[in-house]
């Protein structure tokens, strides 16, 4: 397993400890001091580390997801635009998986454009799991239960990388928790492709255990798993699937971890001529890891390179990030969601131009507990200099162009020289790599407090030590705290009962550029995926443009002429949602003369275009 411990090794506390620094029950108590029993394989199996870092994570996102998962077929966590959308997204990639996958790109969506489907971050990655079920309730069910384990995933592949750096586990349980459940990542609750980073550590952790790497311990051949390695590719592979914006500065640390690797490789061998100090197997298992992290990403790219050429106008400016970089206070200002800080950082966050992209504190309590590590330390001091480095380098990349004479301190530099770069156009997840380093300094003051204190406590009563057990257990309890969220589950509107009686392709009006376009989307998913004329984006296709322009008269002869030869074979209209959009007074014109036929189904009207 990551992070298993070496027998041989008698280094004390910490991930190569020959005792545990601390149980999961986190008393300082060690199985060395009684004698051990056979034990049936499920117990073992039961109490294991991996065991219950899984169960935990999981219990974790439940709680602090709540309440989630109380109508998972009804709520949806945020708000009913981008949660509705995303929804969508993992629904239409297990469809089109299942039955077409040659027209994966080409979604129902925006018809009758092309490569709708790379619209937006697609969420690729969670497409097996829209293979299970069918329909719009199963959809809520799905994103409900991906929203909770995204969570889990994140607190697990944390966990995995502390310990593979060296942290102890109340170190890793606490870093873990504080990175998965940063009081930051509260303002993306309706972003999915934002919260799923659990790849983004769990790769990181698979490939420095198949490297024989800890940041405590550096470089051990003897620790090599090839293995290891190539499975960190496949899961940065899968990563990137879950969508560029946040997966393309993964792209680069790894591309810049290969070049400082294979240099220390080349100098290595130019130096001593001794055989590769990777080993055959590790370089083969890189080898073949990387073209296939390389190959995911390349087609990925492939197909937003071909939306921004059929839709010139879906590149953005760099105005965009200027417009969407954080003041520096943002750094210290939680969102609304918080349960803790929510309330009392209010004021501050009035002053912020756009709260949900620009509150970025990182949790108060990690803070503190890396501004420790910084003086005590399981970690070498070079090393937390370097820790501390790469947090304030990221913090200044989290504001993009707040700082710096010429409003260019570095983020819009990368967006100049850098591929795709341009398109991240808001740099406050880059707080993402800020709270994990930030983590990784965290952990290791506590794995240093804890094996002080379990020194200090050898010779104690056992009271004594299970006092100091539940000393250690207070940083623990202070990150879950600062992780309750106070997150608004909405209802979902749900399709209409005339949704039944449309055949594709169907415009559903108003078409207005708002959320309601978000939610038809995902109304899609209750019958075979209707290609429909409805969609959002961040940009607005030439041919719906027309289409909202047309329509605006709709019905007379030359919006019926123009969405028949568009392809459209039914229009529904909802009177409820009409007032004060352009097609306002649509209900009241008359049909006579045009061909059409017009039903009212339950309220909404079904305009047949046959």
């Amino acid at each position: 397993m990551i992070g298993e411990p070496d027998p041989a090794r008698q280094v004390t506390g910490g991930f190569d400890s020959p005792r545990p620094d601390l149980r999961s029950s986190i008393l300082v108590e060690t199985a060395q001091d009684r004698p051990s029993a056979p034990q049936p394989s499920l117990w073992r199996f039961l109490r294991h580390e991996w065991t219950l870092a899984v169960l935990g994570g999981l219990l974790l996102a439940v709680v602090l997801t709540w309440p989630t998962l109380r109508h998972p077929a009804s709520t949806i966590p945020g708000d009913i635009a981008d949660p509705t959308l995303q929804a969508w997204q993992v629904a239409w990639g297990g469809h089109a998986l299942l039955t077409d996958p040659t027209g994966l790109w080409h979604s129902n969506t925006f018809f009758p454009e092309r490569y709708t489907y790379a619209y937006s971050d697609t969420l690729l990655g969670y497409a097996p799991a829209g293979m299970i079920g069918s329909g719009f309730e199963a959809a809520l069910i799905r994103y409900n239960i991906l929203y909770v384990l995204l969570y889990a995933l994140a607190f697990i592949g944390a966990y995995a990388l502390i310990r593979q750096l060296g942290a102890g586990r109340i170190g890793a349980a606490v870093a873990g928790v504080a990175w998965a459940f940063a009081p930051w990542r509260l303002a993306h609750s309706g972003h999915m492709n934002i919260l799923s980073t659990g790849g983004i550590a769990l790769c990181l952790a698979m490939l420095a255990r198949g490297h024989g790497w800890s940041l405590r311990h550096g470089y051990r051949p003897e620790r090599r798993r090839p293995g290891w390695a190539l499975a960190g590719w496949l899961v940065a592979a899968w990563q990137i699937s879950l969508g560029f914006g946040i997966g393309l500065p993964l792209v680069y640390f790894l591309l810049a971890a290969g070049v400082v690797a294979a240099g220390g490789y080349g100098i290595s061998w130019w130096r001593h001529r001794r055989r590769p100090p990777f080993g055959r197997r590790l370089l083969a298992a890189d080898a073949l890891g990387g073209v296939i992290f390389g190959a995911v990403t390349l087609a990925i790219a492939a197909a937003y390179f071909r939306v921004v050429e059929l839709n010139p106008q879906a590149e953005r400016s760099l105005a965009w990030t200027e417009m969407f970089s954080p003041p520096v206070v943002g750094l210290i200002t939680a969102p609304a969601e918080s349960w803790l800080w929510g309330e009392r950082h209010a004021a501050t966050r009035e002053q912020i131009f756009w709260p949900p992209e620009m509150t970025l504190l990182p949790g108060v309590t990690l803070i503190a507990l890396a501004a420790a590590g910084l003086v005590v330390s399981s970690f070498r001091i070079r090393h937390r200099v370097a820790l501390a480095a790469g947090v304030i380098g990221t913090a200044l990349l989290a504001l993009g162009a707040t700082l710096g004479g010429d409003g260019d301190p570095g983020y819009l530099t990368l967006s100049k020289h850098l591929p795709g770069w341009d398109a991240l156009r808001t740099p406050g997840r880059m707080m993402i790599w800020t709270s994990l380093l930030l983590a990784v300094l965290a952990a290791g003051a506590l794995t240093a407090a804890a094996t002080a204190l379990r020194r200090a406590a050898a010779g104690w009563p056992q009271w004594s030590r299970q006092a100091v057990g539940a000393v250690l257990a207070i940083p623990l309890a202070l990150v879950v705290v600062e992780g309750m969220n106070r997150t608004a589950h909405p209802q979902v509107p749900t399709p209409p009962a005339a949704w039944d009686q449309v055949t594709g392709p169907v415009l559903v009006l108003p078409s207005d550029a708002g959320a309601f376009e978000l939610n038809v989307m995902l109304w899609t998913t209750e019958g075979d995926f209707p290609q429909v004329a409805n969609g959002l984006a961040g940009f607005v296709p030439a041919s719906q443009e027309q289409t909202r322009a047309v329509t605006a008269f709709f019905p007379d002869p030359a919006s019926v002429e123009y969405l028949r030869d568009l392809g459209v074979r039914t229009v529904l209209v909802m009177p409820d949602r009409l007032i004060g959009t352009p097609w306002d007074g649509v209900a009241q014109r008359p049909v006579d003369g045009l061909g059409i036929t017009r039903e009212e189904i339950d309220g909404v009207l079904v305009y047949r275009l046959d």
